[in-house]
């Protein structure tokens, strides 16, 4: 097992720079995601780490060893990609071994470390199978048992759920992250889904741009965004933004200090309260609710027209086009620049 580092890394192509000079440092052990939106740069950056992209300035290190000129086959890490990328004619115990063969492990080795991997994953009786006819979620299995088997000093993940459904999502969510627990090797997985992110990861890496927007732990991301690109990237629905005129003149003075034109105000939809009238800090028309059992997505438009959905434990109770009112727990309460966009104390 090992750490990982970053120093300063770029990436170009031709005269575009896709990654800006990102500094990362990652604890052997840990459980680190990259997020973002498409284009961000996190798969390339991933990529960089393993070797399938050369990186264009600065240095990755994994371990004390600096890794920029080293071979990918060379770097102690296993990659499991979006596509399963099996061999259709082989069987799923050829595909675990496959790579172990092209190294010349002894072949007694290579059967303990393959069956040790298929028991961890509980695909011992697909062993003989092709993969043809395995699941999705079966397939994603023997691609991550293959990386297994390599022992890798670092697991990559790139967007390794994404081709599968729904339900087989959150089940290979829980199977990695148990996965995790027991080899407690170091794992950077990348995903678009900040669900995925805030459930697996130990820290969470936000990009946009090919630059990294803040670092920390899912909770620290979700309590104190460092700017409003993250707070409304992190945690679903995103958050709500509001300018001064789109409050009640009761918000200034629940906060204790005045929200000025040069404010944005940011309020999750889990933290909006239904009050009367007379404690409301923002009032909306009601416009749909998403009734998921559980809980309610009540979608609102304020009387300046800003669309804001308030998360509820049950619909209210009035038809649409009613005005709702709703209140705050100002220690909840998130402001911004509206210029910059960056937190304010």
């Amino acid at each position: 097992m090992a750490g990982l580092t970053l120093r300063d890394v770029r990436k170009s192509y031709g005269d575009v720079q896709v990654i800006h000079g990102v500094n990362l440092d990652i604890e052997d052990g840990e459980f680190v995601v990259f997020v973002g939106p498409s284009g961000c740069g996190k798969s390339t950056l991933l990529r960089m780490i393993a070797g399938l992209e050369e990186i264009s300035g600065g240095t990755v290190s994994i371990g004390d060893r600096e890794v920029n000129d080293i071979a990918a086959s060379k770097r102690g890490v296993s990659m499991v990609f979006q596509t399963y990328a099996l061999y259709p004619h082989m069987t799923v115990y050829k595909n675990m071994a496959f790579g172990l063969k092209q190294a010349k492990t002894p072949r007694a080795e290579i059967d303990k470390r393959v069956r040790a991997a298929a028991e961890i994953l509980q695909i011992t009786d697909y062993l003989d199978r092709s993969p043809r006819n395995l699941s999705g979620g079966q397939r994603q299995r023997v691609a991550i048992g293959r990386a297994i088997v390599r022992d890798p000093e670092v697991f990559l993940f790139d967007e390794p759920l994404s081709n599968l459904d729904a339900a087989l999502r959150v089940q290979t969510r829980l199977e990695i992250a148990r996965l995790h627990e027991r080899l407690e090797t170091t794992m950077i997985y990348v995903t678009h889904d900040q669900v995925e992110a805030m459930t697996l990861a130990d820290k969470i890496v936000v990009l946009r741009d090919g630059l990294i927007e803040q670092i920390g732990s899912p909770i620290e991301l979700y309590d104190r965004p460092d700017n409003a690109f993250v707070a409304q990237f992190i945690g679903s629905p995103k958050m709500n933004f509001f300018a001064p005129e789109d409050l009640t003149a009761g918000a200034s003075a629940l906060l204790g200090r005045n929200i000025t034109t040069d404010m944005q105000v940011g309020l999750r939809p889990e933290h909006l309260i239904v009050t009367h009238s007379a404690n409301a800090v923002v009032k909306g028309t009601l416009e749909l609710v998403e009734n998921l059992g559980e809980y309610a997505l009540v979608h609102l438009m304020t009387p300046t027209n800003v669309e804001f959905i308030a998360k509820t434990e049950r619909p209210p109770d009035v038809p649409k086009g009613s005005t709702v009112n709703f209140g705050f727990k100002p220690e909840l309460v998130h402001l911004f620049d509206a210029e910059s966009g960056k937190r304010l104390a």
